[in-house]
This record gives C-alpha cells, sequence and structure tokens, in this order.
C-alpha cells in the first residue's frame, strides 16, 4: 500500500495531475474538530517525514503520520485505516 506521502509526490510531480486540485486533511491540535484542510497550491515542500505548508504567520510543518485523508477533484485516494492493532501477548516475567 502506498503511503500518504507517496501519494503526494506523485500528485505534485506527475504531469497528469494538478497538484492545486489535491486536498489533504490533517489532524491540527486546537483547530475546530482538531481537523484542518489544506490544498495542494499551499503545500510548500515535501520532506522525507513532514510537508511544509503557507499558513497565516508563516510556514507550518505537518508530520505525515498526521494526515488523515488524501482527495483529488472531490474523490478520495487515501485514507488513514483506524484498524485496531494486534495485541501482542508478552510472555509472564
Amino acid at each position: 500500500m502506498r503511503t500518504s506521502r507517496a501519494h503526494l509526490l506523485r500528485l505534485k510531480h506527475d504531469p497528469a495531475f494538478d497538484f492545486s486540485q489535491a486536498v489533504v486533511e490533517y489532524v491540527d491540535r486546537g483547530a475546530p474538530g482538531d481537523i484542518s484542510l489544506v490544498s495542494g497550491d499551499k503545500i510548500i515542500n515535501l520532506e522525507q517525514g513532514w510537508m511544509e505548508i503557507a499558513a497565516e504567520g508563516g510556514v507550518k510543518f505537518i508530520p505525515f503520520h498526521r494526515i488523515r485523508r488524501i482527495a483529488y477533484q472531490g474523490s478520495v485516494l487515501w485514507e488513514k485505516s483506524n484498524k485496531p492493532k494486534p495485541q501482542i501477548d508478552l510472555p509472564p516475567e
């Protein structure tokens, strides 16, 4: 399965896509509902572990693990799985 970063890199660099049509939903502590949206034209840079976005007051750094959903022209391309992680039974001490 592709990562959120891989999808964003493809949308940004593949000439078949208009990156400004991409919308990223991410966890943003303190925002209404703790969720914010950013369009592709506000994404300045995609680094190894985060994306840089143009925000009021300057540049904001958003770690990729905070991304919840990526949409392109209204269709969801990628969504973070909410599946519970498998429980690991530790041996008794």
